[in-house]
């Protein structure tokens, strides 16, 4: 694997690693990820995303002897995020789709938080902000918003504002309210929805400890929370085929992910 096309567990460990934080070096690499991942697993174009994945797309024949083949080429890749206008002021968005048909149709902001977790608060009220400012300009953006924490156990911190598990296994308060909080900024649906939710929200707790580093823990978001990394992709593709594709036919051959793409990784 490259620097550009990593697995979830190697951008992860990159992140919980990284001993400063000030820069965004620590979350670069889940970003590379999540746009390698929406070339492989969702079927968008390369091209159309920011940064731009390490791959190109061969097209072969016509109308529905159309064919594609995903190539893996390290030069295509170009670092970045996107600038987009929003309603109030412009935003550095970490991973973004856009064709110059329709500008941004799918974007995902993405947070890594390493400590001070009383300090969540200020992120949900920066959470609230971005998604409003975009979607004043966007209404039809499907946005997420990915929020990983490290989940520094109490035995490992003297510092209880940087615990995220308790001796007892448990999650800390002060991330429980966090989670409970960002459960009502999910799930926009339609675009006459309230712009301050999104689209997709997940949060998700990355192990320390060396056995298991850089893995998602399991149990926790719970299996019926609407914050689970398990959800997160799966329903911004669902809203952008419902936004994009199926209500707007006549812009099918623009907007239509290359679903079961062949891929060739060299």
């Amino acid at each position: 694997m490259s620097e550009y096309f990593t697995t979830l567990t190697v951008a992860l460990g990159k992140f919980v690693d990284a001993l400063q934080t000030q820069s965004q070096e620590h979350i670069k690499p889940l970003h590379w990820h999540l746009a390698c991942r929406l070339v492989v697993e969702g079927g968008f174009r390369p091209e159309q995303i920011t940064p731009t994945p390490p791959f190109h797309v061969e097209s072969t024949g016509t109308g529905s002897n159309r064919r594609h083949r995903l190539i893996y080429d390290e030069s295509q890749a170009k670092a970045g995020e996107q600038v987009i206008l929003g309603g109030l002021k412009t935003k550095n968005v970490d991973v973004v789709i856009s064709t110059k048909e329709l500008g941004p149709c799918l974007a995902i902001s993405v947070k890594g938080t390493v400590g001070a977790f009383r300090n969540l608060t200020n992120r949900m009220e920066e959470a609230v902000g971005d998604c409003t400012n975009l979607h004043i300009s966007y209404p039809t953006l499907v946005y997420g918003f990915l929020h990983v924490i490290k989940a520094n156990r109490e035995d490992e911190s003297s510092n209880l504002n940087d615990v995220a598990i308790l001796s007892n296994g448990s999650v800390a308060d002060n991330i429980k309210r966090y989670h409970d909080t960002m459960a009502r900024l999910t799930n926009r649906v339609d675009v006459r929805n309230e712009a301050s939710r999104y689209e997709a929200v997940a949060l998700a707790l990355v192990h320390t400890a060396a056995a298991n580093r850089g893995e998602l823990l399991v149990n926790y978001p719970q299996s019926d929370s609407l914050l689970l990394f398990e959800k997160f992709f799966p329903t911004l593709y669902r809203m952008y085929d419902l936004r994009f594709v199926y209500s707007a036919p006549a812009l099918k051959s623009v907007t239509e992910r290359l679903t079961q793409l062949p891929q060739r990784l060299t």
